[in-house]
């Protein structure tokens, strides 16, 4: 992670600009940090079901920015262009991949059910981080300016 303090010409727009790969960098700190602790606390069957639902809320993430960055690229025109078609199954492959994976998981260990769906939030956690961290970068530049 840069160190967005060090650097107080940096423009606020290419500090959010960043935000995005901060949020990933939060997502891959919390996802094995918040697995343990659920295997701490309630046992291997459900942390490993936190696990599985890390990975797919990481692997939604992922498809969904470069979904997105895709689509603009075909509206502007600009960089290189992706196939519509792509796009569009990899946005409904998400989805299927939720459904095996949570489907799976009901027949397969009951138990890690509610893991698994409580690992699908990773991306809240990480957006409170950077939510948090963007508070804190502007309280310091507001004393920094003072």
């Amino acid at each position: 992670m840069t160190n967005d303090l060090a650097n107080p010409t940096d423009s606020s727009d290419a500090f959010h600009a960043r935000a995005l790969d901060r949020i990933r960098n939060f997502m891959l700190a919390l996802a094995p940090t918040l697995t343990a602790a659920a295997w701490w606390k309630f046992g291997r069957w459900p942390a490993l079901g936190f696990l599985l639902g890390c990975v797919i809320s990481y692997l939604n993430f992922h498809w969904l920015k470069s979904g997105v960055a895709g689509l603009a690229d075909r509206v502007t025109n600009t960089g290189k262009a992706q196939s519509g078609t792509g796009i569009v199954l990899r946005f409904l492959f998400r989805y299927i991949l939720l459904g095996v994976a949570a489907y799976a998981i009901l027949t397969s260990f009951p138990a890690s059910l509610r893991g698994m769906f409580a690992g699908l939030f990773l991306p809240v956690g990480a957006i409170a981080c950077e939510a948090a961290y963007e508070l804190y970068v502007g309280i310091a530049g507001e004393r920094r300016d003072q």
